[in-house]
């Protein structure tokens, strides 16, 4: 996670305070000066990490703080304020136009990931009832019209395109296109350069001036720090940006630019990229991205993110089994498939309070031992998966010839799921059980 230094440098410094009955103002100065420190080093800018102190020195001086009872959690609080004012205080939504089609032109950066997160934004408003057209207006980077044209069909969206055409007589018939064929949304893949240049920004100007786009998305690579910043600034001036989609925020980047950029250029971070695949991109939200920096968790993430990956008729048959005490081999391959389409083992640790993601780094769910598992359950007969106990030795042989695998996998994979199937039966017979059957669990329990 991009935060994975700051908070790990925050949660010290906080330790710290913890670790006092009372504060004083120099407990609180000493604090202020490790958060500054820790600001800085994530590639937060100085004039964004001064002003930040300075709001919560003052406010974290005040006599609430210094009489409170627990106010090392009053400074917490207070920092989880200001952070959250920083990044622009609630989600700010995409401009959708009363008038379709909702043009939305994306600029950035050569490298910073247009091409791909205008598909993923199309993907996401495809699944709320849009349809979206993408637009090839990028005739300069080798190969762009045709990566978009794939991208494009991995998400079923349609890609208009006019080969090396003026970009700005492409923008205007790929709006006119989708007038005549019912797309009510159109994203503009723009060209880029590898540095901001007169002739690139004429062009956007141009096409700007021609279709008079609803909302100007700037792509800008969360992992090039000050740059990014650099970059929002320099497009904004020209082009008057309307919001921000921060990429490889899943990556080993220090974060910087998340918290700088609202802060130098006064607009809002909209969407952030969080992996490679074509689903991975969401809202950004300030409250839940200062909760995660402050090691507090996302649990609201974690949930929305089950509800997109988790079949609720699926749960509910699944609550009506656990009842009658029954979990197969069958539904444990099940329950694999859909945790790991939620992603990493240490990317859903990161969104629980006060796990760390960084104990469980190694923690993921194996492609390789995932197919291994799937061959196995298929290779038994329907009376094996619902009655493991009946696999002697001859069976295990027959099935690790089925499968391609060994004894020793089975009797692995047996193990794992005896342990499942005890949890299983604990939550159909224990406290758990007032739960059952409202279809509510995403995880099918």
């Amino acid at each position: 996670m991009a935060f994975e230094s700051l908070s790990e440098k925050l949660s010290a410094s906080f330790k710290k305070l913890r670790s006092k009955g009372r504060l004083t103002a120099a407990d609180i100065k000493e604090a202020m000066r490790d958060v500054r420190l820790a600001l800085l080093e994530a590639d937060v800018s100085f004039k964004v990490v001064k002003d930040f102190i300075a709001k919560v020195s003052e406010r974290a001086v005040g006599a609430d703080v210094l009489e409170s009872l627990t106010p090392a959690q009053m400074v917490v609080k207070i920092v989880n304020e200001e952070l959250i004012a920083l990044m622009g205080s609630e989600n700010a939504k995409l401009n959708i136009s009363s008038k379709p089609p909702t043009i939305i032109m994306m600029v950035g950066l050569q490298g910073s990931g247009k091409t791909t997160n205008g598909a993923k934004l199309a993907a996401l408003m495809k699944k709320q009832g849009k349809r979206p057209l993408l637009a090839a207006c990028d005739i300069y980077r080798p190969a762009a019209i045709d990566q978009l044209k794939t991208v494009g069909r991995q998400v079923d969206v349609p890609v208009f395109e006019m080969g090396k055409a003026d970009p700005v007589h492409i923008a205007k018939a790929a709006v006119e296109h989708a007038k005549k064929h019912g797309n009510d949304m159109v994203f503009l893949d723009t060209a880029g350069r590898l540095h901001i240049d007169e002739a690139l920004m004429d062009e956007l100007k141009n096409i700007k001036a021609s279709v008079s786009p609803h909302e100007i998305l700037l792509v800008v690579d969360a992992m090039t720090g000050q740059d990014a910043v650099n970059a929002a600034s320099a497009f904004n001036d020209a082009l008057g940006i309307d919001g921000l989609v921060l990429t490889k925020l899943d990556g080993d980047a220090r974060g910087g630019a998340a918290l700088s950029v609202r802060a130098v250029t006064g607009k809002p971070i909209k969407f952030v990229g969080t992996g490679e695949k074509l689903d991975a991109i969401e809202l950004f939200h300030p409250d839940r991205m200062a909760s995660r920096i402050l090691g507090m968790g996302d649990v609201l993430t974690l949930i929305e993110k089950a509800q997109q990956n988790f079949d609720e008729k699926k749960a509910q048959e699944m609550a009506a089994r656990l009842r009658s005490n029954k979990f197969t081999l069958s539904d444990f391959y099940d329950q694999l498939l859909q945790l790991k389409s939620m992603g990493s083992i240490s990317d859903i640790a990161g969104m629980l309070p006060g796990v760390d993601p960084k104990a469980l780094s190694g923690a993921k769910i194996d492609e390789k031992d995932l197919s291994h598992t799937e061959a196995i359950i298929q290779s038994m007969t329907p009376y094996e998966r619902e009655n493991p106990g009946s696999l002697n030795s001859s069976r295990k042989k027959r099935i690790a010839a089925g499968s391609g695998t060994s004894v020793v996998e089975i009797n692995r994979l047996l193990k794992q799921f005896e342990g499942m199937q005890a949890m299983a039966k604990q939550m159909a017979g224990g406290k758990h059980s007032r739960f059952m059957g409202r279809g509510k669990n995403p995880f099918g329990f």
